[in-house]
This record gives structure tokens, C-alpha cells and sequence, in this order.
């Protein structure tokens, strides 16, 4: 059996006229019904029940004709993916982020992405900034999405979006009702990000801490967003975080603050 053979079938399927078939196929009549005879005794089924008035599909020839409809779309399907995997748009994307992006704006950007590229498989990582910068040098990683600028001359580098800063705290046991406040803060105990884990994050965060006049007490470190602001939720420090995850946080007992007039 041949696609030929399926394709020639179809046609008279659908048009259950022999001579309006082969005008649709560009082919003479007999050789057409000599091609659904063959095919007939290839599956020992009768397809078509013929007659001078008219032609018409047999059960086994309705039941043919959905099978092979259905045969067709995949093999639609089949074709559309393979030159999608020709144009180098299907296949495996590799994306690593660190963990002060927001989730749901993680979410958004491979929702889109799955829009644009619905071949495509995404694979999500949680890298720290210095060890994404190497990935993409070694093209062991496909996307970064980091806060510090990049300079390395291996990479292209993209705004995605702007975020500010918010200072977080237990508001049980410190009260923040304005920013004019925060220099009051040079007293308590911080919690940072880890300085070899995103050395540029933790640089602007010293550089925030002296716009308002002190130099923190950095007493813990995490390398995650989430333990950071677990930690100040358990009375152990205050940190300063995207001013996205403060927006996106709804926990009672943690206050955030956002510091307005910086501009770093």
C-alpha cells in the first residue's frame, strides 16, 4: 500500500464520482479504478459499493476513510514539526534565573515564549548570577535572567524590565511608617544575599544602605530569595529585597517599605 493509493481513495471518498475524482487527480478514470481495486484486494475489503447510478462507501469504506483522514493529519503534523526542527525552532531551550525574579513573571515569559515557539521544550533552572554568566559563555545554558549587568563579551545582553527595592522587616518587632525612617535601621542586624553568589546584588544593596547613611550589620547570609525573607519573618535580621517580591507577598507579619528616591 502507497500514500498514492490512500490519496486516490480519499479523492473518490469525497467526491463518490469516479470521473470527478480523476479530474481532481489530473489522471484518466481507469487507471484510477484500476488503483482502488488494488487497494481493495490489498485490505480483502470491498470501500465502495458501485452501480451505474452512483457510488457510495461501504461500513469498512466510512470506516477506512476517518482512519485515513486522520493518517493524513498526522502526517501533517509529522512534516510541520520537522521543518520546524530544521529552522532551529523546536527542540530544548535552557532558561536560568535567580530566585529574586518573581515566579509569576517566570511564568509569563514561557507562556509567551510557548506561544511563540509551541515546539519547543523549556527546561527551568535556579543559577546564581556568577555561575549563569559562565553557562552562557559555555553555551551549557541557553538564557540568563540575572540583575547585574554583564560584561562579558560573549554574551548579549537585554533589558527586560526595571525593579526597585524594598526594605522587609517583622513588623512585630520593628515599625517602618515612611521612608524617611530607614536611617533609623543602622542599628539592626541584616540578612543579605551571599556576596560570592551575586556579587553585584550584593554590592547595590551596600550602595542602598549608604544612600541613606549607615553601613548595614550583615550578620546572615542566603542564596535564596525565599530563605532571606523567611528569616526576617523569624525575627532574625531585615534585608533589603526586588520591590516585586514585596508586592507579590502577602504574609501578615512582614512589612515592606519601599525606597522611592533611589535611583542606582
Amino acid at each position: 500500500m502507497e500514500l498514492r493509493h490512500l490519496k486516490y481513495f480519499l479523492a473518490v471518498a469525497e467526491e463518490l464520482n469516479f470521473t470527478k475524482a480523476s479530474e481532481k487527480l489530473f489522471i484518466s478514470q481507469p487507471p484510477l479504478s484500476r488503483q482502488i481495486m488494488e487497494l481493495e484486494e490489498e485490505l480483502q475489503a470491498k470501500l465502495f459499493i458501485r452501480n451505474n447510478k452512483k457510488v457510495e462507501l461501504t461500513e469498512a469504506g466510512k470506516y477506512f476513510e476517518k482512519e485515513v483522514k486522520s493518517l493524513f493529519q498526522n502526517l501533517e503534523r509529522i512534516s510541520v514539526k520537522t521543518k520546524k526542527i530544521a529552522e532551529n525552532v523546536s527542540g530544548e531551550f535552557r532558561i536560568a534565573y535567580i530566585s529574586s525574579i518573581y515566579s509569576s513573571v517566570i511564568s509569563d515569559l514561557i507562556k509567551h515564549l510557548k506561544e511563540q515557539f509551541p515546539y519547543v521544550n523549556f527546561k527551568l533552572f535556579e543559577v546564581s548570577t556568577t555561575k549563569q554568566i559562565s553557562a552562557l559563555e559555555q553555551g551549557k545554558i541557553d538564557l540568563g535572567i540575572i540583575r547585574s549587568p554583564i560584561k562579558s563579551p560573549k554574551i548579549k545582553a537585554q533589558l527586560w524590565f526595571q525593579d526597585g527595592f524594598s526594605v522587609v522587616y517583622n513588623k512585630s518587632l520593628i515599625k517602618i511608617k515612611s521612608e524617611e525612617e530607614i536611617p533609623k535601621l543602622k542599628d539592626e542586624t541584616f540578612v543579605f544575599f551571599n556576596k560570592d553568589y551575586a556579587p553585584h546584588y550584593h554590592e547595590v544593596l551596600l550602595e542602598l544602605c549608604a544612600f541613606y547613611g549607615f553601613e548595614p550589620k550583615i550578620i546572615h547570609e542566603s542564596n535564596n530569595i525565599n530563605s532571606i525573607v523567611q528569616l526576617v519573618k523569624n525575627g532574625l535580621g531585615i534585608s533589603i529585597v526586588p520591590s516585586n517580591i514585596a508586592k507579590n507577598n502577602q504574609d501578615a507579619e512582614i512589612g515592606f517599605t519601599e525606597l522611592k528616591r533611589v535611583n542606582l
